[in-house]
């Protein structure tokens, strides 16, 4: 008996070890109704080291780089590409101390300022208000502009949406046209401050709730198209208490967005090299990145209490990976290099905030050019695309698509006693009614066998591109300027109406489906 019995056992087992190591991820296309918004896919631009200097502008009379108006066109074509839907600008910590009546008129009247959150460089505002406006309708993007309430008044940011959004006789309006520019650019994205709980003026959230609702009644919107949405400066991470502040204390109905700032990092006293990095380091790197679920899960059910029908959106308009510098850098420029991991944290984080498309109605990566997570590196003619982009390029698909539910059973990614979710995924289904499906696997060892049951939908064909590479630390340089670039992905099948898929160890994966 014992005899005939071992090979049961052993298949039960088989059995048993085969179904565990499958992930198991259920479409539920009949349930797709919440629309995500392609403002999650925004940008960040501060007047941060090379961002906007030496990044974005290199000045109108530059000879060896090809521009408009001072704006490297070959960035424009790349960011239009990526279909960049906004972005956030002057900053970030410098919005607080930049006055934006210093950045219009001739260049040769305007005064110097000193970069003080940044290098403690000296800026001569060659590029302002004009510039950046100019520039998102070259881009097709949404500017969204932070003001000054930490040094400024409400009058100053009252007199910067008339300049901007006035389209009739106004002092201000009247000097928008002598210097240029006869229509308005009808801005509708308004950032009231920026991290008011520390850079900002380290303000209590009492205090700032009140500060907001002043500054936000003297903000007129002026005939702005589809309505001005005024963004309060919002929690730093796990800071609830100041979103339950800020939404006990402020109307719904004066309030558009409410921000949120999270970074992925292990330790803000010792950040580990952008290249040079242990599995340990990526592991930690990666928990910070998926807490970002849990943020915004308990941020949105505080959000839920006083705004239940969802009119206030909340928008991450910083998030990304933050290491040290690279060596030989001026440490205040926050230049760093973009591998394999920052395409693992930009694909899980898309993926949360596809999945929380009823709140989170836009976000803002940080930053768009030579700056933390950067999706552009430049080297003065030269420039390059990092893996972040290509991530954000390929997700680009499921921008103001459908939000499809998904239900995710993962195997775990382990690093001695502790374990992550080694699968992440969400999906959408677009105008043409195409469905896209992404996926993320951050175990940096083990492919994962990914079987995806669909219900509520009818699926023929199945084609994919994937990002990967063969060593996590992997990056794009000046030397090698696509060393990782999206390729087709063959390890796809479709039958009878479920989905198979191998997705190797830390790579992205998006799949269509017709």
């Amino acid at each position: 008996m014992q005899k005939k019995s071992l090979p049961i056992l052993f298949v039960l087992f088989f059995s048993y070890a085969v179904a565990f190591s499958q992930t198991t991820v259920t479409l539920n296309a009949s349930a797709a109704k919440t629309t995500i918004n392609k403002n999650i896919y925004g940008h960040f631009a501060e007047h941060l080291g090379h961002c906007i200097y030496g990044g974005f502008y290199v000045g109108d009379t530059s000879k060896t780089i090809p521009n408009t108006d001072g704006v490297r066109n070959d960035i424009i074509d790349a960011l239009k590409k990526l279909k960049i839907p906004n972005l956030r600008w002057p900053g970030g910590c410098f919005a607080d101390t930049y006055h934006w009546k210093d950045g219009v008129g001739p260049k040769d009247k305007r005064p110097t300022i000193v970069n003080r959150w940044w290098g403690g460089v000296t800026e001569d505002n060659s590029f302002g208000t004009h510039n950046f406006l100019n520039m998102c309708e070259l881009l097709g993007a949404e500017p969204y502009l932070t003001g000054n309430v930490g040094s400024g008044s409400p009058q100053e940011m009252a007199d910067w949406v008339q300049y901007v959004n006035f389209e009739g006789k106004s002092p201000m309006s009247d000097w928008r046209k002598q210097n240029g520019r006869e229509q308005p650019w009808k801005v509708k994205f308004w950032g009231i401050g920026n991290e008011a709980w520390g850079c900002g003026g380290n303000m209590r959230p009492e205090y700032y709730a009140d500060e907001f609702r002043k500054f936000a009644t003297f903000m007129t919107d002026w005939g702005n198209t589809g309505g001005m949405v005024r963004i309060a400066s919002g929690a730093s991470d796990a800071d609830y208490h100041w979103t339950e502040t800020l939404m006990k204390n402020i109307p719904v109905d004066m309030l558009g967005g409410l921000g949120v700032h999270h970074y992925s990092i292990i330790d803000w006293s010792k950040k580990s090299s952008a290249t040079d990095f242990t599995e340990a380091q990526y592991f930690a790197t990666m928990k910070s990145a998926l807490q970002m679920d849990e943020l915004v899960t308990k941020h949105a059910a505080i959000m839920d209490k006083y705004d239940p029908k969802k009119k206030v959106a909340m928008i991450v308009d910083e998030w990304g990976g933050w290491y040290d510098v690279e060596p030989g850098t001026n440490p205040g420029f926050l230049y760093q290099q973009n591998t394999m991991r920052d395409a693992m944290i930009a694909g899980v984080t898309l993926n949360i905030f596809n999945n929380h498309a009823d709140r989170v109605r836009m976000a803002n990566l940080a930053q768009c050019i030579n700056v933390l997570q950067a999706v552009i590196l430049t080297d003065k003619e030269k420039m390059i695309l990092t893996p972040t982009y290509h991530v954000m390029e390929m997700y680009n698909v499921h921008q103001d698509a459908t939000m499809i539910p998904v239900t995710v059973k993962t195997n775990f990614y382990t690093v001695g006693t502790e374990k992550l979710p080694a699968v992440s995924v969400s999906a959408s289904k677009d105008a043409a009614g195409k469905t896209h499906l992404s996926l993320v696997n951050i175990d940096t060892k083990n492919t994962q066998t990914i079987t995806v049951n669909v219900a509520g939908a009818q699926y023929n064909s199945v084609t994919g591109r994937i990002l990967i590479s063969s060593k996590l630390q992997n990056y794009n340089s000046f030397d090698e300027p696509n060393k990782i670039t999206p390729a087709v992905f063959n390890s796809a099948s479709l039958k009878a109406n479920t989905l198979s898929v191998k997705l190797p160890p830390f790579s992205v994966v998006v799949l269509e489906l017709n």
